[in-house]
């Protein structure tokens, strides 16, 4: 069973998230475990920081080395893989998905603010991922994304299998002609090959 932890200074926002849809199934059938962790649970001192300046100056505040390592190591085990999202991290693609559902434990670090420590980055996680070329508020948005495509991959997560590997093509549905805009004739062919052919054709242009 797949478990992942994500380490986040906001675990509510994962509520509705993880108790919706697929990923609400998949830990019903027991293919996955998915815990939002609170980063402030390994905060420092009665004020519960987890994030200060950055030493040189500039604005903003970037999360500290200590409350990461010590939330990691509490949760981590031999066969652990840490992640980290991050602008400046690997692009996520479905290979890597692909990999992380075959992981037994994940581990992600939702980035803040104006990032974290770099000895976070250098010496505590395995990979650092990013989802796109922009840069959103934190890594609350690139560690559901990074979840959802993963845990949908598991065995017997999806009623459908062929949903697994489904196209970039167009999609249509009843009724045959609406507001004057017409199905293509070949998906109303019957004609099988013919209609694989044209999905081939129109996929991801």
């Amino acid at each position: 069973m797949l478990r992942i932890d994500v380490l986040t200074l906001f675990p509510e926002i994962f509520a509705g998230v993880f108790q919706s849809s697929i990923l609400k199934r998949a830990q019903e059938k027991q293919c996955c475990q998915l815990q939002a962790v609170d980063l402030r649970t390994f905060s420092i001192g009665k004020h519960r920081q987890v994030d200060d300046s950055p030493y040189g100056g500039g604005a903003g505040m970037v999360l500290m080395p200590e409350p990461l390592f010590k939330a990691v190591e509490a949760l981590k085990t031999e066969r652990t893989k840490v992640i980290l999202t991050c602008p400046r991290g690997q692009l996520f693609d479905q290979a890597m998905a692909s990999r992380y559902s075959r992981q037994e434990h994940l581990i992600i670090i939702c980035g803040h603010y104006e990032g974290v420590d770099e000895r976070v980055r250098t010496s505590l996680v395995d990979e650092v991922v990013s989802i796109g070329d922009y840069i959103l508020t934190g890594g609350e948005i690139p560690a559901m994304a990074i979840v959802d495509a993963a845990v949908r991959l598991l065995p017997q997560v999806l009623g459908n299998e062929g949903s697994l590997e489904q196209g970039a093509y167009p999609q249509y549905t009843r009724p045959a002609e609406f507001r004057k805009m017409k199905v293509p004739d070949v998906l109303l062919s019957g004609d099988h090959a013919k209609i694989e052919e044209w999905r081939r054709k129109e996929d991801r242009k």
